[in-house]
């Protein structure tokens, strides 16, 4: 990347940077540290063309959430469509996001019309998350 003058580093980490998931400490803790490390690599290798940003995806519509709601509906004794129902009041969007969104912005960053987008977390995520 160094002698091309040009590279992207994106990390696909999740929300939990910014606001930490309950029950998830020690998930919570790694991703923190790679999104610090990021920020510290982006100020190391912008001069050579090179940024390092992060994606945080919030809640996507994939299995690995449908077990989520599924775990989470044996363990309440809830319905699977009631679990579903609370959390999507949780997003300003009323959706869970799809892959292919979250793919979308990972495209852009790498694109070269984010050259001058360093060092950032970027949430795609509906709107859910609290903090800016």
């Amino acid at each position: 990347m160094k002698a091309a003058n040009y590279g992207r580093i994106i990390n696909i980490i999740s929300t939990s940077v910014k606001q930490p998931i309950k029950g998830l400490g020690v998930s919570n803790t790694i991703r923190a540290a790679v999104a610090n490390w990021a920020k510290t690599l982006s100020h190391e290798v912008a001069r050579y063309g090179i940024t390092v940003n992060n994606v945080l995806p919030g809640a996507t519509n994939t299995a690995r959430l449908t077990n989520i709601i599924e775990d989470k509906s044996k363990k309440t004794g809830r319905a699977f469509n009631d679990v579903t129902r609370e959390m999507l009041a949780e997003i300003p969007a009323g959706r869970f996001a799809e892959a292919v969104e979250i793919a979308e912005a990972v495209a852009f960053l790498a694109s070269p019309a984010a050259g001058y987008i360093n060092g950032i977390n970027l949430p795609v995520d509906g709107g859910r998350t609290l903090s800016l």
